[in-house]
């Protein structure tokens, strides 16, 4: 996660605006809340709920209102806005700018932009463009990989075969989303992880070393971000240790206050442990719709036990 949010310079760039006005903080101005604001009600004084730290945005509502009002009146809107700290003034649809806008940004020194695009789908790019970079990011240990279409994390200690079974996966056609470290952020209540640009397409295999798994595979081997559906985590088999043969109970892992349902796979020699993890993925998949082998068994059971079946 940005610690302090996403560089307007940054934010201008990526969404092509263009800039009417560089303001004071143009340099260092950063966007660090999730959403924008379109200041009408602020534009009839209202000013009780206003967060200044929004990117604000017009478009022809506002403009069209700002038009019925007398010079006076506009200068007085645009004063009155540009006396808080906003990141920047957004005029969309490719709107003309009033001339007493530019002149208020000027004399306040704030960041006035323009952009072509109709206000609803500008307001729109931007809000996902800022829930993904300002999303609370923690990274974690392990492999992810999109396998049948499920995003699975395998974790463990160090040397216990995490890439080597991801290796075995993407021959079998699945896809490598992160090695080593994975970032895991919260987007809406769903965990979406990727891998550091760094270390992107990269696994590491002991006594091979690095390779690259997009030239070595192909584009079909790699996929650039996938949600997490479930970890897998490998441990090895302690003959001590009970595990559980039925899997009636769901058993899941805390990662940024979401739940997300993990498994323990012990690990020993002539265990298939890329296949039990293929399994894994399609049973966590049955399970979301509703279906639960173990249960059903643990039913059939109750009912051969009661002379019902």
């Amino acid at each position: 996660m940005r610690e302090n949010g996403l560089k307007l310079k940054e934010f201008i760039t990526q969404f092509d605006l263009e800039v009417l006005n560089e303001g004071g903080d143009f340099e260092t101005a950063l966007l660090t809340v999730t959403d924008v604001n379109r200041p009408g009600l602020q534009f009839h004084e209202f000013y009780d709920y206003f967060d200044p730290r929004r990117l604000q945005v017009i478009g022809k509502a506002e403009i069209t209102y700002l038009k019925s009002l007398t010079a006076a009146q506009r200068r007085k809107c645009f004063d009155d806005l540009f006396m808080y700290d906003i990141p920047a003034l957004v005029i969309s649809r490719g709107l003309d700018c009033f001339p007493c806008c530019l002149e208020s940004a000027k004399e306040h020194e704030r960041t006035l932009l323009r952009t072509s695009e109709t206000t609803a789908a500008f307001t729109s790019r931007v809000i996902d463009c800022l829930n993904r970079v300002l999303a609370p990011c923690i990274t974690r240990h392990g492999v992810l990989l999109d396998i049948y279409g499920e995003g699975v994390m395998i974790t463990g200690d160090s040397g216990v075969g995490k890439s080597e079974v991801a290796i075995e996966l993407i021959m079998r056609g699945h896809r490598l989303v992160a090695d080593d470290a994975v970032e895991l952020r919260r987007i809406s209540n769903q965990l979406t992880g990727t891998a550091p640009e760094l270390i992107r397409n990269y696994i590491e295999l002991r006594g091979i070393g690095v390779i690259d798994v997009r030239q070595l595979f192909g584009v079909r081997a790699i996929k650039n971000e996938s949600q997490l559906d479930i970890v897998v985590h490998f441990e090895p088999w302690d003959s001590s240790k009970f595990y559980d043969r039925l899997g009636i109970e769901d058993h899941y892992t805390d990662i940024l206050d979401v739940q997300v349902p993990i498994v323990t796979i012990p690990v020993r020699p002539g265990r298939n442990l890329a296949s039990i993890v293929e399994v894994a993925a399609m049973n966590n998949r049955h399970r979301k719709f509703g279906y639960n082998a173990a249960a059903e068994l643990a039913r059939k059971v109750d009912l051969q036990a009661e002379g019902k079946l």
